[in-house]
């Protein structure tokens, strides 16, 4: 039963990483800077789903990197591109309009 909750906990969570991570990059942030905000907001964020995400949100053209080398420690920086505003933009609206929706079914609103 543990193994089963876990499994669908996880699978809800999935799609709710990726708005919570667009968020935050309305500013440079690294890595790590992220994972903190992230934590500040209740939002736990293992690196090896970080790290992967950003990837793939930067192939899909909705985050700019660029690595800072001034620092001892090179960091690479994500923020949101244009077109990634955009998208954040929508998508920030499908919550609101599907957790609305959902919240009610929830609290045993209108079951049509």
């Amino acid at each position: 039963m543990s193994d089963l909750i876990l499994s669908l906990k996880t699978e809800l969570r999935r799609g709710t990483l990726t708005l919570a991570v667009l968020s935050q990059l309305q500013e440079p942030q690294y890595g790590y800077s992220l994972v903190q905000r992230l934590e500040e907001n209740n939002i736990m964020i293992d690196q090896s789903t970080l790290y992967p995400l950003l990837r793939r949100l930067e192939k899909q053209e909705l985050l700019t990197s660029q690595w800072d080398t001034s620092e001892n420690r090179p960091r690479k920086y994500y923020l949101l591109s244009e077109f990634g505003k955009e998208m954040f933009e929508e998508l920030k609206q499908e919550w609101f309009q599907t957790s609305m929706q959902l919240n009610s079914m929830l609290e045993g609103g209108d079951s049509k």
